[in-house]
Formats: C-alpha cells, sequence, structure tokens
C-alpha cells in the first residue's frame, strides 16, 4: 500500500479507503439493512492487514445500519490501525441541537468516543445555507477542541461555483470528498474543483472513482482501446490509476463487496503514485472517455444551451441516464436515479415547443429522444422496442 500526506493534518493516508456504502448482504439487495457480517468483517480485516487506514461510512449507509455494524467490528487493533470517516446527516438537521443529537447518535452505533474525519454530508447550496446559518461551523470547531472530532470536511453534490464558494467560506477545512472519475471531469467539482482545492491545501477524498463500477465492466469497443498500450490492466486498474497519476487526488474510496475486489484494488494501490501514468497511458483513458461518449445513444455533450426549458423539463440530466443505461448495460441503476428527478422535470412533461431544438449546438432532435427516454426509463420499455419504433 501507498500512503501520501493529508494536507496539513500531518496524517499519511492510505491511497485506497475501503468505502462501506455497498457491503455483501445476505438477501443479494444491495444497499439493503441484511447485511452478511462475518462476509463483511473478513474483506475489512484484509482490507487493513494490508494496509488501508482509511474506513469511510455515513448516516443512512445500509438503511442505517453500516454505522452499527462497523462499530461492532472496529474494535481493539483494527480500530487502532485505522481512522474512521462517517458524516453528519445534513438533511436532518433543523436545529442548532441536532448537531449534537446526531453526532452523539453516530458515536453510539460506532461504539467509539471519537470520529477523526466528520464530513458534513452532501453538501449543496441549500443544505450548506440552512447549517452554516445555524451555526454549524462553530459547532464543529467545539467539537474539534472537545475530542469528540479530529478532522472536520464535507462531500459534495452541486455545480462547482458553489463548491468554490464552500472552500472559501471557511478556512479551517481539514479535506473535503468529491465524486470524480475519468467520465466525470466536468461534472459537479469536475478537475477544476480538484485543482481548486489543491490549491487551498485542502486534501481531496474521491467517491465514485469507478461510476458505481460502471467503469469495471467496459464493452468491447473500450477493451480494444485500453489493450492497444504496452501496460495491460483492468478496466478498474485502469480508472484508479488514472486518478492516482493526479498529485491532487488524496485517497480513492471503493465500495467493495468482495475479496477478489480487494485484493485487486489493494494491488492496484501498492503501485499508486503521482505521474504513474505515460503520456501513452494518458492519451488512451482520454481515448476512452471519447469512445464512451460515441457509442452514447443521444450525441448530448451536456453544453446546457437547452436549458432553461420553457416548461422545467431537465434535458441534459435525462440524457445522461438515458445514454448512460446503455452504455454501461445498467439500466436498472438509470431507472432509479431518474426517480429522483422530480416529477415535473421529468421528460412527460415536455411540451414540444421546441425552444431546445433551435439552441442545440448538435441539432440533436431533441423532443423525439425525450419521449425515447420516457418510454425506457419511467414506462419500463426496452432499448430495442424504442429504438425499432
Amino acid at each position: 500500500m501507498n500512503y501520501q500526506p493529508f494536507g496539513k493534518t500531518g496524517w499519511q493516508a492510505s491511497a485506497l479507503g475501503f468505502g462501506t456504502m455497498r457491503l455483501p448482504t445476505s438477501d443479494g439487495i444491495s444497499g439493503g439493512p441484511n447485511i452478511d457480517e462475518k462476509h463483511a468483517a473478513e474483506l475489512i480485516y484484509y482490507g487493513i492487514e494490508n494496509g488501508i487506514n482509511y474506513i469511510d461510512t455515513a448516516y443512512p449507509y445500509h438503511r442505517e445500519q453500516s454505522e452499527v455494524f462497523l462499530g461492532k467490528i472496529l474494535q481493539g487493533k483494527w480500530r487502532q490501525q485505522i481512522k474512521l470517516a462517517t458524516k453528519l446527516p445534513t438533511w436532518k438537521i433543523e436545529t442548532y441541537d441536532d448537531f449534537d443529537k446526531y453526532l452523539n447518535e453516530q458515536l453510539t452505533k460506532l461504539q467509539t468516543d471519537r470520529i477523526e474525519l466528520y464530513l458534513l454530508h452532501s453538501l449543496n447550496k441549500k443544505v450548506y445555507e440552512k447549517i452554516y446559518n445555524l451555526g454549524v461551523l462553530d459547532w464543529a470547531e467545539a467539537k474539534k477542541r472537545e475530542g469528540k472530532i479530529e478532522f472536520i470536511g464535507f462531500s459534495f453534490h452541486d455545480e462547482l461555483p458553489v463548491f468554490k464558494h464552500i472552500i472559501d467560506s471557511y478556512a479551517n477545512w481539514d479535506f473535503c470528498q468529491i465524486q470524480y472519475n475519468y467520465m466525470n471531469t466536468d461534472y459537479q467539482a469536475g478537475t477544476e474543483g480538484l485543482k481548486y482545492a489543491h490549491a487551498h491545501e485542502i486534501p481531496v477524498v474521491i467517491m465514485e472513482p469507478l461510476f458505481g463500477g460502471k467503469l469495471a465492466k467496459a464493452p468491447d469497443s473500450v477493451l480494444d482501446i485500453m489493450n492497444s498500450v504496452a501496460n495491460r490492466r483492468s478496466p478498474a486498474q485502469w480508472a484508479l490509476s488514472w486518478l492516482w497519476n493526479q498529485p491532487e487526488v488524496n485517497v480513492i474510496l471503493s465500495g467493495m463487496n468482495s475479496l477478489d475486489q480487494v485484493k485487486d484494488n489493494i494491488d492496484a494501490a501498492s503501485h499508486a503514485h503521482p505521474g504513474m501514468l505515460t503520456t501513452e497511458e494518458v492519451a488512451m483513458v482520454d481515448r476512452v472517455r471519447w469512445q464512451y461518449q460515441a457509442i452514447s445513444l443521444v450525441p448530448c455533450t451536456g453544453c446546457n444551451y437547452c436549458q432553461p426549458c420553457p416548461n422545467d423539463v431537465n434535458i441534459p440530466e435525462i440524457f445522461s441516464l438515458f445514454n448512460e443505461g446503455s452504455v454501461y448495460n445498467d439500466l436498472p441503476e438509470s431507472r432509479r436515479l431518474y426517480g429522483f428527478i422530480k416529477p415535473e422535470n421529468r421528460a412527460d412533461q415536455c411540451i414540444e415547443c421546441g425552444a431546445c431544438e433551435s439552441a442545440c449546438p448538435q441539432s440533436i432532435e431533441i423532443i423525439d429522444w425525450l419521449k425515447k427516454a420516457d418510454a425506457v426509463l419511467a414506462q419500463g420499455k426496452s432499448y430495442e422496442e424504442v429504438l425499432a419504433e
């Protein structure tokens, strides 16, 4: 396992962190409450024995059972070898007293008197404004003085300007966590946000390095590109190596649920260091990104020229989910995520005014593709059915 300094904290963090959002379950339901405790403990212990010292969880993971499980198994020597990360459930906060309420509940679940890495979970503009005005930063400073929290950070889900605002609003962030992978370079914080945090000496922890597992199962056309370079890696190892190649990346979290995944990722982490890829290999990953974009059904680049829609249809997000279900062969996940789009912003709200089509630089037949997306994501039809119509 390779390690690097975790910003100004004085701690050396493992290149690979263990994320506990997708632990194995006894009933096979991903993220469900019935964690297969024997199997999951085996994976985590193997990871710690082989150098992982960053274990990540959160209040809602496994329907609020992940923290409970970790509290059981991370005792004695196992607890001493790692730093534990968990997250304040910001969406539940209504009053200042709620900060203590949820922290104390988490300390009890985790069977510990101290959380080394505490994050304000899933910040966006609205949530951050609410908890900032309630005094969350003063509260966090007090908890650090009391010794209940060692380092304070945040995880992020919004647009780049919001990320920069959060960074700029507080001089004492110890770290942050963003979604980032070679397909998400311009998504949310993205590459620019990564570099912005690094310039402020804030360590960056990466979530979704494999895009929810999608980048671990590449189609043949992508595999051909990956195999065009001399150094052979698995699709998952290429995705991880691309991240470790960047000096701004401190820790990559992986939600591993099999021993093979743990071993594969630890092996990759043993070679991790900034600048580990050759110029040819970096260019190859760029070609992989272009290939994924090329095999997307809708040639949408996410430029947002179609926004705002006169009827508030979230066209770029709909097309992104529609494409991802096909490209990564994961339609169930696209349908699940489509459920998070507000009903008034979904594809079936298109009134066919045509304003989007006249603004689209790609000349996409947006109205027709929205109908296809609605049929697949909401009505249960297959890609084959809608493409044949």
